[in-house]
């Protein structure tokens, strides 16, 4: 967290009050002298569209265009630590609507305070603690240093170049953070959460919730995508990928290094990976296809059925199993290349909820090298050669 001591501006009380009802126009620009290092608060009933940029000046200028209907009324307030800027509506009828922006340029350093019930928030060039939320609209941060703890409730989140610690949160929306050191979360309740060159204090990678800090393989271009609900596509990742939903398909066209892939609730499939790969699902298919080289591979299905296809002449140390509960209709199989050797296990096993056997194949192939596991519950298994 950034530390600063905040002078507080002496200024003769000054209210700028502004009935839009009664003015010939709906825009306007007003100044408005500061100190560095100040608090600007907005509190906007009627809502509105919020553009903030850091200039270096000793000055607040605060230009604003306006819609509303029924009328709103706009107050800006000198206060003691900076400026204050609020608006409501003069009615109070049962249909509200309004069409406010705001374009404030602020000294470098100024933290902010924020309450609206609608629209975006954009913060450029801006060193300062960011508090608040607004009722739907996306946020983007550009070239900030700080902290910040800002919720949006329908809106993207997109924070870029800058080095910030604290939180962005959004109910429903995609965040982005790309280029970013500090301990700062994004989250998302409804969208994806990805990440792109994003460094903690402590000098290791960052990464989106539910992915965790544990794959050391990451590096700066790894794709990194969690989201709360929902599918998840990655057409390229030449650096790997580290994907996670909390229920959707997982689709991967080209990856190289590695894929980590885990859904709560859908299929996963990898059209070409030339490294190793986990993908783990609680329900659904998975279907991956390797290349090159390859690496180790650790596929699990809690119901569904699995597919590797791997390089012809690819060493691997296969250990197969499928799980087939007591109450299932269907006589599961393995298929896999080589002379493997096959148990199934004589008695039910009821340590796992419903009563199960086991079918199991295990054995080394071209040689051996690289470690396959590959499990599920109520499924078939394939693994073939020559992709």
């Amino acid at each position: 967290m950034l530390k600063r001591i905040l002078v507080p501006t002496l200024v003769v009380a000054c209210v700028l009050f502004i009935n839009v009802a009664s003015a010939a126009k709906d825009e306007g620009r007003q100044e408005f002298k500061v100190s560095s290092g100040g608090l600007l608060e907005i509190d906007l009933e009627s809502g509105g569209s919020i553009d903030i940029r850091g200039t270096g000046g000793s000055a607040i200028i605060v230009e604003y265009s306006k819609r509303c209907d029924p009328e709103c009324d706009i107050l800006i307030k000198e206060t003691s630590r900076g400026l204050k800027i609020s608006s409501e509506f003069v009615g109070r009828g049962r249909n509200q609507s309004s069409s406010i922006e705001f374009n404030i340029q602020v000294p470098s350093v100024y933290d902010l305070e924020l309450e609206s019930m609608g629209g975006g928030l954009s913060i450029d060039g801006v060193d300062g603690e960011f508090r608040g939320k607004t009722m739907g609209g996306e946020l983007t941060l550009h070239d900030v240093r700080g902290e910040a703890k800002l919720l949006t409730m329908g809106g993207k989140i997109k924070l870029t170049d800058s080095e910030l610690d604290g939180s962005l949160k959004t109910m429903g929306g995609e965040v982005l953070f790309e280029n970013v050191i500090g301990n700062v979360k994004g989250s998302s309740m409804g969208g994806d959460v990805r990440y792109k060159n994003v460094q903690r204090r402590d000098g290791d990678l960052a990464s989106p919730p539910n992915l965790g800090d544990d794959l050391d393989d990451t590096s700066t271009d790894t794709v990194q995508v969690s989201t709360m609900g929902g599918k998840i596509e990655v057409e390229e990742a030449p650096e790997g990928a580290d994907v996670h939903t909390m229920g959707g398909n997982i689709e991967i066209s080209d990856a190289q290094r590695f894929v980590r892939a885990k859904t709560m609730g859908g299929d996963i499939r990898v059209d070409s990976i030339d490294g190793w790969v986990q993908a783990i699902t609680m329900g659904g298919d998975i279907d991956v296809q390797m290349v090159g080289s390859g690496g180790d591979v650790l596929l699990s299905s809690n119901s569904g059925s699995i597919e590797l296809c791997v390089p012809s002449r690819f060493g691997m140390q296969l250990e197969l199993q499928v799980a087939f509960t007591r109450n299932s209709s269907k006589r599961f199989k393995i298929e896999a290349p080589g002379e493997l050797t096959e148990t199934v296990s004589p008695d039910w096993d009821y340590d796992h909820g419903t009563p199960r056997k086991f079918l199991r194949q295990s054995g080394t192939i071209n040689g051996g090298g690289n470690s396959v596991k590959i499990e599920t519950i109520n499924g078939d298994i394939k693994v073939r050669e020559g992709c």
